[in-house]
């Protein structure tokens, strides 16, 4: 395959690639903003209990752990997300338990204890002190979940594609039957772009939150 016939694919599909793009971009979107709500608010709490904490992260490493065509084709035989976007909807928003729970837990825990016992001693509730000093102090640890976890995401949406989807993925999918390559790249290299764009609109992000001492190099 040549960059031609690549460029020749695209111009005469022009419709389904931006279909497929705009339902797999909006797939992502959907799965990580759910996650973001459910998952951060419990690894925060996670903090608060270790035991709890040991419990919660070793089911969210067991899910993680499960092959996602396998949590794909699972997920479907619930009659209430049967084939579709609520199955796939939900199995990443599963996949995406461990980073995200991880990194906020990580996060926050690894603050220099000196510096939680200098707050106590100053007279901050505890509140003042997860929201003022352990989520700021953790933010970089919490950001680098958070950059995994897009693209994690991104990647996986791809195998949706076998419950339904209409997403990048059945270029894949579909490239692999018909031994159709610049179908494959075409996918492939669309989801590639997603989860780059994503990722570095994030690291944008992180330069205007984190201070640049407390970031993570990479």
């Amino acid at each position: 395959m040549n960059l031609s016939d690549l460029i020749n694919f695209i111009e005469k599909n022009t419709r389904t690639v931006a279909e497929y793009s705009e339902n797999h971009f909006t797939l992502v979107l959907w799965a990580l903003g759910i996650s973001l709500v459910i998952w951060v608010p419990v690894g925060l709490l996670l903090t608060k209990s270790d035991k709890w904490a040991a419990r919660v992260l070793a089911l969210a490493n067991t899910i993680f752990c499960i092959p996602s065509l396998s949590m794909f084709a699972i997920l479907v035989t619930i009659p209430m997300f049967g084939l579709g976007r609520k199955s796939a909807l939900l199995a990443l928003v599963l996949y995406a338990m461990m980073p995200l729970i991880r990194s906020v837990y990580d996060g926050v825990k690894n603050v220099d204890r000196n510096v939680i016992e200098a707050a106590r001693g100053m007279g901050m509730s505890t509140k003042r002190i997860l929201v003022e000093i352990l989520v700021p102090l953790g933010m970089p640890v919490i950001f680098a979940g958070f950059r995994i976890t897009v693209v994690m995401t991104t990647g996986i949406a791809a195998i949706a594609t076998y419950i339904g989807e209409r997403n990048l993925g059945r270029f894949i999918q579909d490239g692999l039957v018909r031994s159709n390559t610049p179908m494959m790249v075409t996918g492939a290299f669309i989801i590639s772009v997603i989860a780059i764009g994503l990722d570095t609109i994030l690291g944008l992000i992180e330069k205007r939150i984190v201070p640049k001492g407390l970031r993570i190099s990479r």
